[in-house]
């Protein structure tokens, strides 16, 4: 039987620590200020990210989710990995103008503007209990659009989940003060 990369040594670390240190920040990026959080240092090294999906797998084994909804679209990469770990279906929320069968959708508000996303009206049932999850939540706005469009179907989301929080932007206190659990492996200070 072989060994799981989160079953062996991180040379001294813990998994936080250990995905962590794979998370690349780019400088002003989309804009002057801005500290960008890459992840896709994550996804390409096999063993970071064998670790960083254990780790979710881990805590929702048991909890037993009958769904995992990502949201558009680096939720869809983590969230389909665990979908598929877990044994339960996938559910994409997109971008508005992005599903080809009939959709409900919610309107955000973002620094500047709003953004709307979609997912499919068929996709969740009444009743069913569902993770929502993206990489990071900075805001919490597209995470709280997500939720209200889980919950419009019926849905029961059982916690919201990302790989890095951003608390000084107050996105996951904003989650929690709308009903929402919030589980992030990681947090970064500053924006």
């Amino acid at each position: 039987m072989s060994q799981s990369a989160s079953d062996t040594d991180l040379p001294g670390q813990s998994p936080a620590e250990y995905i962590k240190q794979h998370i690349r920040t780019v400088p002003d990026w989309p804009s002057p200020g801005i500290q960008f959080r890459d992840i896709t240092p994550l996804l390409s090294n096999p063993r970071v990210f064998r670790v960083l999906i254990d780790q979710f797998v881990h805590r929702y084994f048991d909890l037993r989710p009958s769904a995992i909804a990502g949201l558009d679209a680096r939720g869809f990469i983590i969230g389909s990995v665990l979908a598929y770990e877990l044994n339960v279906g996938f559910v994409p929320i997109r971008k508005k103008g992005k599903l080809p069968f009939t959709t409900v959708e919610e309107t955000y508000e973002l620094e500047y503007g709003s953004a709307t996303v979609e997912m499919h009206t068929d996709a969740v049932k009444p009743g069913d209990r569902v993770l929502l999850i993206d990489d990071l939540i900075a805001t919490g706005g597209t995470m709280m659009a997500g939720m209200r469009l889980l919950e419009r179907l019926g849905a029961q989301v059982i916690e919201g989940a990302a790989i890095v929080d951003l608390p000084e932007l107050g996105g996951s206190q904003r989650l929690r003060a709308g009903g929402l659990r919030v589980h992030t492996l990681v947090s970064f200070e500053g924006h």
